[in-house]
């Protein structure tokens, strides 16, 4: 597992929105050590955070 550190911007963007819910719908929000797990491969979350990057 990585960490990645995005910027505040993208929890406004529909498609990371759908990532926080798929999320939420599969591990919760409630993580010991405050971090949040996305259910997807790496692979895709760069995909779709370079796509953001060029909004």
């Amino acid at each position: 597992m990585k960490r990645f550190v995005i910027p505040v911007s993208y929890l406004n963007q529909p498609s990371f929105q759908e990532l926080l819910s798929q999320a939420e719908e599969e591990f919760g929000y409630d993580h010991p050590m405050g971090g949040l797990t996305i259910p997807c491969s790496e692979d895709v979350f760069q995909h779709i955070t370079s796509r953001l990057n060029g909004i």
